[in-house]
């Protein structure tokens, strides 16, 4: 056995939450890209083998993100450098041609294997990446909800593997194509929820040698990741408040994970000190967005609340009117 030690970070659903945000009544900052960059580069300095993954829905969230249609994101990610990324359904917001170009504008491989050109059969990106890091070849993968579909439905060219049976399939002949090279670690970035990422997992021959499934979609929390057919499953909830982050053991000689631990690790001043210099780059988009949009609309007579997207309010129901009266939608 050839143990190498690798720690692979994970983030999924970043929704453009740039800014650090003090809770109420407690006296730190939480999460947001320059705290997070300054966990990422304590890591990187720290350990000897560090990868940093993202597992779709870079795009949307933040004014900053819809006035620059994205520009500004993938911009803001290449300042992280991740190693590699997937699509996520919010990547295709502003439609497909600016898709593409903003993949074209990323400085790190963006993966999707069940996305193609339906008249010539041609895969729309690159759907697999490989990684050499420390005498390891690490496989990754990236498949993608078939709820991107909605927003294609106007482009009869793009199709996809929209079923888990195909992405499943998919999967097997990339991998099928390598087994005879070595490789030590595959894994599958996905944004088809966890549910998904369940049913997929029970899908996958072992033969394939599928060793983790990073995913996203579904904003999931977990305490520790969840074992399915071998394969171990994992997701960082939504944001920037957290990330995921796996400590391996691999075995060179048997290509598989012979050790792990992995936690949820929180976003706060007390882990991380901020990215100065990634933290003025925000701020220059902030600027321009500010001169643009920061105006008083209109004052109300008592404060109005949102303590909760998930539940009803006052304020939610005024934002929500003044959509469906712009829309002509309301009855």
């Amino acid at each position: 056995m050839r143990p190498v030690k690798l720690t692979l970070l994970h983030s999924n659903d970043m929704h453009g939450d740039f800014f650090a945000e003090a809770r109420a009544g407690e006296n730190r900052l939480v999460g947001g890209l320059s705290l997070l960059s300054g966990y990422i580069n304590r890591v990187r300095q720290e350990e000897e083998n560090v990868l940093y993954v993202i597992s779709g829905d870079m795009l949307q969230g933040s004014i900053i993100d819809s006035e620059y249609r994205g520009i500004s994101t993938i911009e803001i990610m290449n300042y992280l450098s991740p190693d590699v990324a997937t699509l996520g359904n919010h990547e295709f917001d502003y439609g497909l041609p600016h898709m593409l170009f903003l993949e074209r504008v990323a400085n790190f491989p963006i993966v999707n294997a069940n996305l193609y050109i339906r008249n010539y059969h041609k895969r729309l990106m690159r759907p697999y990446h490989i990684i050499h890091k420390a005498g390891l070849d690490i496989l990754f993968i990236g498949v993608i909800t078939e709820k991107v579909l909605a927003g294609l439905a106007s482009d009869d060219q793009i199709a996809s593997f929209i079923s888990l049976e195909e992405a499943s399939a998919e999967v097997g002949r990339i991998t099928n194509a390598y087994k005879n090279d070595d490789i030590d670690l595959t894994v599958l970035l996905t944004h088809i929820g966890f549910e998904s990422d369940v049913e997929l997992a029970k899908l996958l021959q072992p033969e394939w040698g599928v060793d983790l499934i990073i995913g996203g979609h579904s904003h999931t929390i977990l305490d520790q990741p969840v074992e399915v057919n071998g394969v171990l499953i994992a997701q960082a909830g939504v944001g920037t408040d957290q990330i995921g982050r796996f400590d391996l053991i691999v075995d060179d000689d048997t290509n598989s994970i012979a050790e792990y631990t992995w936690q949820l690790v929180p976003i706060d001043d007390r882990i991380a000190t901020p990215d100065q210099g990634l933290a003025d780059y925000i701020a220059s988009f902030k600027e321009v967005v500010d001169r643009k949009y920061n105006t008083v609309l209109c004052k109300f007579a008592r404060p109005l609340g949102h303590p909760k997207r998930e539940i009803e309010t006052e304020l939610g129901n005024l934002v929500a009117d003044a959509l469906a009266e712009k829309a002509q939608t309301g009855g």
